[in-house]
């Protein structure tokens, strides 16, 4: 015969069984809120990356882990987003493109860059100046003049004026980059590595406009994922 449970002990048992449930979802799925970017940006990982430029690039002596690390404090959102395998591959990801934008931290600004024009005339909120050029520099080799202007206004130096603070300054160099990714590219970062690729340099790349570098960047994000323990998941090309 069934025992009839008072309704007092009915409240205190179904407690019991949400606070157990909630500490086994929370055992299975682990909070990013403790990820440690450093612990996954080792010294390591990103001489690896590093290491391969030649000895001559100008990038050898610009980009640093430390200063990496530094411009992270600005932007301390990125590297934590879903579970911990979300925030390794979001992490890879971010390395892959940048590799492939540098050529392993070779590049500080993109070769040619002053010959080539990136003002966009109709927008009126981040006019071009004078004699000034905003081709692509730092980690994502930030480009544009509306990509300039706000960069500036949440980093704190003048994007449209002084567009050249981005080659000189490491720091606020790697801050363009995570101010873009962030902006940008986390938005839509859980629809895949494809995603992201087209929210960089998807006009130029994606939907057969330059398969190989498509295919350039997956080969860096797989390797950059296979070295920090993760799948990196489907939706790879665009």
């Amino acid at each position: 015969m069934a025992q009839i449970i008072p309704p007092s002990n009915i409240f205190l048992t179904l407690i019991i069984v949400a606070a157990a449930v909630a500490g086994y979802v929370e055992a299975q799925s682990p909070s990013t809120s403790d990820v440690s970017v450093a612990d996954i940006v080792t010294p390591e990982f990103f001489n690896g990356i590093i290491d391969q430029a030649d000895a001559s690039c100008v990038g050898k002596n610009f980009y640093s882990r430390a200063t990496f690390l530094e411009a992270l404090k600005s932007y301390d959102q990125f590297g934590k987003i879903g579970s911990i395998d979300d925030s390794k591959r979001e992490i890879a990801a971010f390395f892959a493109h940048v590799t492939h934008e540098t050529f392993h931290f070779c590049y500080i600004e993109e070769i040619d860059g002053p010959s080539k024009d990136y003002c966009d005339e109709t927008n009126t909120q981040y006019p071009c100046k004078p004699n000034k050029g905003y081709y692509g520099r730092g980690p994502i080799q930030l480009s544009w003049n509306f990509n300039y202007g706000p960069a500036g206004e949440n980093i704190g130096f003048d994007g449209l004026n002084s567009p050249e603070t981005v080659a000189n300054d490491p720091i606020i160099a790697f801050k363009t980059a995570l101010w873009y990714w962030m902006t940008h590219v986390r938005p839509v970062i859980g629809e895949g590595f494809g995603a992201t690729i087209r929210a960089i340099n998807g006009a130029l790349e994606c939907d057969g406009g330059n398969p190989a570098t498509v295919q350039k960047r997956v080969e860096y994000f797989t390797e950059y994922c296979n070295q920090l323990g993760v799948a990196p998941g489907d939706n790879l090309t665009c």
